[in-house]
């Protein structure tokens, strides 16, 4: 089959978030099924495709709230408020419709689109549902929204983020209602969009890497406990904050505690043994310097892929129950708990065991080969199910309507609208 794999940000070479390592997973698992797959989507400055020759760019864009200034964001919010739109898909307004049906058109015969998460879907959702598609869903992003509003610290936040809530359960639902089948990553969101489309959903197991990680060479422990992550997430901030906040007072005070990853507005911690290192140049390294692994997710959806490389490379972990949402096998070395005084009284437990040599890190080869087994087959599974649709319609994958003519109406987002 030709696919065309459609995502805010295209898979690239040396993915560091968990949306780009998912991309990675779903994108080399299409091509070891056999499968050509051509990429649509926008790239980070300084980053290169993952399949240079298949992927069509559409501009650089550099989309984090993380890391653009004031203007960039003030710009976004009113493409927003102007054009009745999301946050997220105001983002992808920066190329037009006319550019988008191109691009398509130049791409044709395909026997299908991978609509990858709702940012630029969502912006040119009828455009791309002319033809059979999946939607990917990596989270519920409207329950994420809705999260942060419950939980933001001033009043326009909360109604930014109840505002983003309202656009994003529309377009996932109207994503999820056109697509032939649905992919998430956990199994709770195959009932994100509805009871009634849950049986066309399926869920992913995903790896963080095609071929299993090598053994992890045996190195000094530089830090009792190791926390990596993109914390400018709203969902993984949430998360570390609980971890600083109710469990770091309670760990003892000579324990040494590492966290790596970019964060705005580091906060205040009384413990001596808290460091926080920003980005590290290599961020397998500093796991492998770790000796337990916190998994510390208290909301959001879709997976937690810091849980699967933990995992993936035998590290002891203690985790909260969120943090193995989409993860069936829990290997031998992770402990699970959601009291704050059990999951202190565990972490201290395996830091000791480290310490004496009776924790050790077990071989994660068996967990990566099953993740990756099954994840061959949920794709397959679901690709069956696109080219039984794309057999059943007109031919529009190989003579698409012009636009705004045909059996189906130009509707691109705009006031939440048709047009």
């Amino acid at each position: 089959m030709h696919l065309l794999f459609v995502s805010s940000l295209v898979p690239v070479q040396k993915p560091s978030s968990g949306f780009d390592i998912a991309n990675r997973a779903v994108i080399d698992g299409l091509v070891a099924l056999g499968h050509r797959v051509s990429v649509v989507g926008f790239i980070e400055p300084g980053q290169e495709p993952a399949r240079p020759q298949d992927t069509h760019i559409l501009g650089e864009a550099q989309l984090s709230n993380a890391r653009v200034g004031a203007a960039t964001k003030l710009g976004w919010l009113l493409t927003a408020l102007v054009r009745g739109t999301s946050l997220s898909s105001a983002k992808m307004l920066r190329v037009s419709i006319e550019r988008i049906e191109a691009l398509l058109a130049e791409l044709l015969p395909f026997d299908g689109i991978i609509l990858n998460s709702v940012q630029l879907p969502a912006a040119f959702v009828a455009v791309f549902q002319r033809y059979p598609n999946i939607y990917v869903g990596h989270n519920i992003e409207a329950d994420s929204a809705l999260a942060n509003a419950e939980r933001a610290r001033s009043r326009f936040e909360r109604m930014m983020f109840s505002r983003e809530a309202r656009y994003l359960e529309q377009y996932e639902r109207q994503l999820a209602q056109g697509a032939t089948r649905i992919w998430t990553f956990a199994e709770p969101d195959r009932f994100g969009f509805g009871y009634l489309l849950s049986d066309k959903a399926s869920v992913l197991p995903l790896v963080t890497q095609w071929d299993a990680p090598d053994t992890l060479a045996p190195v000094p422990v530089e830090y009792d406990l190791g926390l990596i992550g993109t914390w400018s997430w709203k969902p993984n901030r949430i998360g570390l904050d609980w971890f600083l906040n109710r469990i770091v007072p309670l760990l003892p005070s000579e324990m040494t505690i590492a966290i790596a990853g970019q964060i705005a507005g580091a906060p205040a911690v009384s413990h001596p043994g808290v460091k926080f290192l920003g980005r590290v140049p290599d961020a397998r390294a500093f796991i492998a310097a770790s000796g337990v692994v916190p998994l510390v997710s208290k909301s959001g959806t879709g997976v937690q892929l810091k849980s699967i490389e933990a995992f993936e490379l035998g590290l002891p972990t203690v985790a909260t129950r969120q943090s193995l949402r989409g993860i069936d096998v829990i290997p031998s070395n992770c402990a699970i708990a959601d009291n704050e005084a059990e999951f202190a009284r565990l972490l201290t437990e395996r830091v000791a065991g480290v310490g004496a040599g009776t924790t050790s890190r077990v071989s994660g080869t068996l967990f990566h080969h099953a993740q990756r087994s099954r994840l061959l087959e949920t794709l397959q599974d679901g690709l069956s199910k696109l080219g039984g649709a794309a057999t059943q319609q007109d031919p529009i994958a190989s003579h698409p309507p012009a636009s705004g003519k045909g059996r189906f109406p130009l509707a691109v987002h705009e006031g939440g609208k048709a047009r």
